[in-house]
């Protein structure tokens, strides 16, 4: 057993109201510069739709993250003879236009205009020419299902569904969104890493965070591929590559990454989760069906014995182990069974988890249509408004049953909830729906405080850092690099 500890995180989608604070204050700390223009590392997309960059999903196009290869995984679009083919001329990344040319306007215009007939207008100008440009999409353009007829019936993740399944879902009378915030995932197996020919990102052993060296990287931009979630960004400017770096200086500190500090909804939780590293690739090497239930069971109890004494041998900290223990994502994830990765698939391993939406949920279906008049406020979680094919599409590689399971124990908890809070359902009812689920009265009230009571400590446990042991693995991942890539990576000098 080799256990490492891993900073992980869950999004409660149900509470997501897509307010994009998260978003601002992001790019407001880390990507307001030149040649950074165009990232959001944190992004928030409405589902149904195509998210950015555009179909970012489709991994025909992209060909990121990894396949099953024999009792192995290999990268899809790079690797090391697969990358130095395409080295120099590689189709398989996004261009500007999949993301959107940024632009400001020409405010000056409007107080140097010479007099005139008609209103000056302040016109667009791109911001990496300087010229003018027709605006034609941004990174939320689709935000709230605006672009339905061009974003949202083009959803990869409604492959699975007939036409006529899709087209229902555009109906006035069925038509639906929900939000879907994202940032880099800080995969246990990241395809950006392992595409690098640089070798110049890494995952940092004692969080598990994955970061890029700016002094290594040499812009090959095979990690953009790689990364079938595209959260790995190349700074025309710098000719670097960036990405979300879990705001670790912040984290260093006991302080809360900014996206999740500025969190309106208070949908977001960080924690420690301790994982099993020998078991990963046969945990990935397998049919997609079983994908989630191989990646939930790496993740090890802290409070196992067993479990102590392979940490205690690993060298992770005590501290580390009491936040694992208090670890709020561990609770969503191994002890509640309520929050899922979002496309498996792609064998990356994400450690950002999502409680699937059960919104909107306080009504029926008559007739193939969606009614708030009958006295049944909560309809039967087979048949959720949003076909469960579209959810399995994205928490669990297509396997409907694993989502199925969530979302009945979601329902149970607000049965019970409701029943206590405003009585209009049978307490029987109530017991019968957490004891179907496997919930007891405790727990339910437990996921229903952490849901909607939790305060910041519950909300977010940060272990604190050891900075003498942090310089050690820094040292010890430096040697490990020596021989990395293609041989582009010089010898780090040691000493002072």
């Amino acid at each position: 057993m080799d256990v490492r500890s891993q900073i992980s995180m869950v999004f409660h989608l149900d509470k997501c109201i897509g307010c994009h604070t998260c978003s601002i204050a992001c790019k407001n700390l880390w990507t307001d510069r030149k040649g950074a223009e165009y990232m959001w590392w944190n992004n928030v997309e409405t589902k149904p739709g195509t998210g950015y960059p555009f179909l970012w999903e489709d991994q025909n196009i992209y060909k990121g993250g990894w396949v099953p290869d024999g009792n192995k995984v290999k990268l899809r679009g790079a690797g090391k003879t697969k990358g130095m083919s395409v080295l120099f001329h590689n189709t398989n990344m996004p261009q500007i236009d999949n993301y959107y040319e940024p632009w400001t306007y020409k405010y000056e215009k409007l107080f140097d205009a010479p007099d005139g007939d008609e209103q000056p207008t302040a016109e667009p100008v791109s911001l990496l020419t300087g010229d003018k440009i027709s605006i034609k999409s941004g990174p939320n353009w689709d935000d709230d299902l605006s672009g339905s007829p061009l974003y949202a019936r083009n959803d990869p993740n409604f492959k699975n569904l007939s036409i006529p399944e899709r087209e229902s879902l555009f109906q006035l009378e069925r038509m639906m969104m929900f939000y879907v915030p994202r940032i880099c995932n800080h995969c246990l197996n990241p395809g950006c890493l392992a595409a690098c020919p640089s070798g110049a990102i890494y995952k940092r052993g004692e969080d598990g965070i994955v970061l890029v060296n700016q002094k290594v990287c040499r812009g090959w931009r095979l990690c953009v591929t790689g990364c079938p979630y595209k959260k790995v960004y190349f700074n025309w400017k710098t000719g670097k590559s960036e990405k979300c770096i879990l705001c670790f200086p912040r984290l260093e500190t006991q302080q809360v990454p900014a996206c999740m500090h500025t969190c309106v909804g208070r949908i977001r939780y960080l924690g420690v989760l301790l994982y099993d590293a020998e078991k990963i690739v046969e945990s990935i090497a397998c049919p997609d069906k079983d994908l989630v239930r191989n990646q939930l069971n790496l993740y090890l109890d802290p409070s196992d014995p067993e479990v102590i004494l392979n940490a205690k041998k690993a060298g992770i900290p005590e501290s580390t182990m009491t936040a694992a223990r208090k670890s709020p994502v561990w609770k969503f994830v191994k002890e509640w069974g309520l929050a899922l990765p979002i496309h498996p698939e792609y064998r990356t391993i994400p450690n950002l988890f999502y409680v699937p939406p059960l919104l909107p949920y306080m009504a029926t279906m008559e007739n193939d249509l969606y009614s708030t008049t009958t006295g049944n406020f909560f309809d039967d979680s087979e048949n959720p408004r949003l076909p469960m094919e579209y959810l399995a599409s994205l928490f669990s590689a297509g396997n409907s049953s694993i989502v199925l399971e969530v979302l009945r124990r979601l329902r149970s908890v607000r049965t019970h909830r409701r029943a206590v809070t405003v009585g209009d359902i049978t307490g029987v009812k109530a017991d019968a729906d957490l004891k179907s689920s496997g919930i007891s009265r405790e727990v339910a009230d437990e996921i229903f405080r952490m849901t909607a009571l939790a305060h910041w400590p519950d909300r977010f446990v940060i272990p604190s850092s050891h900075r003498e042991e942090a310089t050690d693995l820094l040292e010890k991942t430096s040697t490990r690099r020596e021989n990395a890539g293609f041989g582009f990576l010089e010898k780090p000098k040691r000493g002072l």
